[in-house]
């Protein structure tokens, strides 16, 4: 593993900082200003494992991605919370199982049919940040609920800019089942353009405005958590974006071509707001973290590499997603890391980056050492859970789980199919159920999963207003 050795002595004070916040048990602590990086949170959404050129995938070219890999730590075996999207980000912005606060499953725009309430009691990243002087900001896919207590605004956003709901029907017309959940903070609006073009200029007008704004560059750095709904289906690129794929890779088949100009035409925008960064002065006190929700859909033609399946599923395709992390001066280029990382863990690290103590209910750890160049723990008991609840004849309103503990894997993927076993040292693509040949080590998993299950059924995830 590639990591950083110089540079490690530039957080020591926040380091030290945070270690007396937590010896004397005091609240959130912070740090001066200036010594608090920029954060931006690039999130895309079904992006599959290997949807990435810099994994050597031949038909698809992403650059900018390819760049952020190369700039800092690349990690191989990062974790989504979730096989589909609501309680990823539920995980992302709480730092928390995602069923531990209420959002086991997607929340959808009808009440029958949507499975998660985000707790309003939960501690959300934006709001620590906001009480530690950053400027919050989110562009781009909300998913959380789409209505009060439940609005961006209302969970430490002083900025919203986009889509409030799950997918759009449509990527130029902006609406879902006939509704328009485009919104400028509390204001429905109704742009023209493609949806990754809008996301993408807000997020550059962001960026530009707040360099702009001498007193808040220098007193308040931002958190902006740019959100794209790209490359979920459906697969609508650009067409010059599609004729430029189909030029170049002759024989490629038509919908793979589509999946390839949408994820490229994402790679330009998310390299538009890098540059951004750089003509404004900020890159180099920016941390970066580049990740997606969930894996690829297979439906649609992604790529999710070397692994078994694809979104909405527990196996590894469904969970395992391309990440990398660029800090200039506290990460060391060309980085990779085999550590085993979910979603969640984003939300200790980056409050540790900014000196921010996070109350003591939390499953995620920080791996902050990790990205700068220290020795991480070894952690092969530490349990990772996976949980996913959906509705129809599939599910049926019921859960579908994985657990990872070491190199065991536990998967139910779906509620009516049986547990299966694997090892994923021995076996990557899971190919070889071995429960029978393993039961003591089935109990245990088990007997965690269970535990994890009891806890997750305390919190509610049904809106008090829906029945």
């Amino acid at each position: 593993m590639n990591t950083l050795r110089s540079g490690a002595s530039a957080t020591v004070p926040c380091l030290l900082i945070l270690l007396i916040g937590f010896l004397s048990g005091s609240a959130p602590r912070q740090i001066p200003a200036a010594s608090q990086p920029n954060i931006l949170v690039i999130l895309t959404d079904d992006q599959g494992y290997h949807d990435v050129s810099y994994y050597g995938t031949q038909d698809i070219k992403t650059p900018h991605m390819d760049q952020l890999a190369k700039s800092g730590m690349r990690f191989d075996n990062f974790y989504a919370n979730c096989p589909v999207c609501s309680p990823t980000r539920a995980a992302l912005l709480t730092g928390r199982y995602q069923d531990f606060v209420g959002v086991p499953g997607v929340i959808r725009t009808h009440p029958e049919n949507s499975w998660g309430y985000l707790d309003p009691q939960a501690t959300t990243l934006p709001s620590l940040l906001k009480k530690a002087g950053y400027q919050t900001a989110i562009i781009g896919k909300w998913h959380l609920g789409l209505e009060s207590p439940n609005l961006p605004n209302e969970r430490g956003f002083d900025t919203f800019e986009g889509w409030l709901g799950d997918m759009m029907d449509d990527y130029w017309k902006h609406r879902r089942h006939g509704i328009n959940y485009m919104r400028d903070n509390a204001k429905t609006i109704d742009p023209a353009g493609h949806a990754t073009d809008l996301f993408t200029q807000w997020a550059v007008d962001y960026v530009s405005n707040h360099a702009k704004t001498k007193q808040s560059a220098t007193a308040h750095p931002f958190f902006l958590y740019l959100a794209y709904n790209a490359p979920h289906f459906p697969v609508q690129p650009p067409a010059d974006w599609l004729k430029r794929v189909q030029t170049r890779e002759p024989g490629i088949e038509p919908k793979r071509a589509e999946l390839v100009a949408l994820i490229e035409h994402l790679d330009d925008g998310i390299g538009k707001v890098i540059a951004a960064l750089k003509a404004t002065g900020q890159y180099d006190n920016t941390l970066i973290v580049f990740t997606s929700d969930n894996g690829g859909h297979l439906p649609s033609l992604a790529n999710n590499g070397p692994t078994r399946d694809g979104k909405q599923s527990m196996y590894e395709g469904g969970l395992r997603v391309p990440t990398a992390l660029v800090w200039p001066g506290r990460i060391k280029p060309d980085a990779i890391s085999p550590q085993v990382n979910l979603t969640m863990d984003l939300f200790p690290t980056l409050l540790e980056a900014a000196g921010v103590t996070p109350g003591p209910t939390l499953e995620g750890r920080s791996f902050l050492p990790t990205l700068l160049g220290q020795t991480p723990a070894d952690e092969p008991n530490r349990p990772l859970y996976f949980t996913r609840r959906e509705g129809g004849t599939e599910y049926g309103g019921q859960c579908s789980y994985a657990m990872r503990q070491g190199d065991w894997k536990l998967v139910k993927n779906t509620p009516f199919e049986a547990m299966e076993l694997y090892n994923l040292k021995n076996d990557p693509l899971e190919k070889h159920n071995i429960r029978q040949e393993h039961p003591d080590q089935y109990k245990k998993l088990n007997a965690l999963l269970m535990q994890h299950i009891q806890q997750g059924g305390r919190v509610p995830w049904q809106s008090p207003t829906h029945p």
